[in-house]
């Protein structure tokens, strides 16, 4: 019984930690949308592109790839979905969110525990300010588990920069530009990603709790089973001494 309410507990709170966790990244979601479509008219603006001033990545360079993994337990399906495209991406550089990724090499720029996300997050917008300012990488992606309902989440890659392109560039837009093009760009591209990855990790949370959710809900139906054989095995036991006391009251009798 106690492990029962134990289990009872882990799995409420699972489910409390999902719902924080989605009413933080509904914070994001709507506004990251609005930040996406403005940075598109932007960076693929026809008169900045003819005029060369945007930023244009070198498709020959390596990938920056930000892996969000988890740190506590429950979670290993999860975090090993992380940890193999972490061995398949050997020559990209990376930053990984997790204490629970064992992997580290020359590629690796920052390593942090997913608890302190929010404490060092100004590590990894350093990291991605210097990417994007000196334009050392054709890409940077995140890879994490996506949110999709209370029973399903999927391993997801989503590029961030460059941000995707629809097939047309924005026309009859200009723009008036009394600073450093470059800096302004770069420090529009840094915040951008960095509302994505807030986003991303909330949504990840979200997931991570998902799937704590189900295990825990698993070993309940297990828990409830168990005692139901448990039940039938004490009835079988009644029934079993019941029919030994009336033959031994028979033998009496006789």
């Amino acid at each position: 019984m106690k492990i029962k309410n134990v289990v009872k507990v882990m799995n409420f709170q699972s489910l409390l930690r999902m719902d924080k966790a989605l009413k933080e990244a509904d914070k994001y979601r709507d506004v990251g949308k609005e930040i996406t479509e403005i940075l598109s008219r932007i960076m693929y603006n026809k008169n900045l592109i003819l005029d060369k001033m945007i930023l244009a990545p070198d498709s020959n360079k390596p990938k920056l790839n930000i892996y969000i993994a988890n740190d506590y337990g429950f979670c290993g399906n999860f975090n090993s979905e992380v940890s193999r495209q972490i061995k398949k991406d050997i020559n990209e550089y990376k930053i990984i969110i997790g204490k629970k990724i064992i992997y580290t090499d020359d590629k690796v720029l920052l390593k942090i525990e997913k608890e302190q996300f929010e404490q060092r997050f100004m590590e990894i917008e350093r990291c991605i300010d210097e990417a994007i300012r000196s334009m050392n990488y054709s890409e940077v992606n995140v890879f994490y588990n996506h949110y999709h309902s209370l029973t399903s989440f999927e391993f997801v890659k989503i590029r961030l920069f460059p941000i995707e392109f629809k097939g047309e560039y924005y026309e009859g837009e200009d723009f008036v530009i009394e600073t450093n093009i470059n800096d302004f760009l770069s420090s529009l591209m840094t915040f951008y990603i960095c509302y994505q990855l807030r986003m991303c990790e909330s949504i990840s949370f979200a997931a991570e709790n998902v799937l704590r959710s189900q295990i825990t809900s698993s070993a309940l139906d297990k828990i409830k089973e168990r005692e139901e054989e448990l039940k039938h095995e004490e009835a079988k036991m009644r029934k079993q001494k019941s029919i030994l006391k009336s033959v031994e009251n028979y033998k009496k009798v006789m």
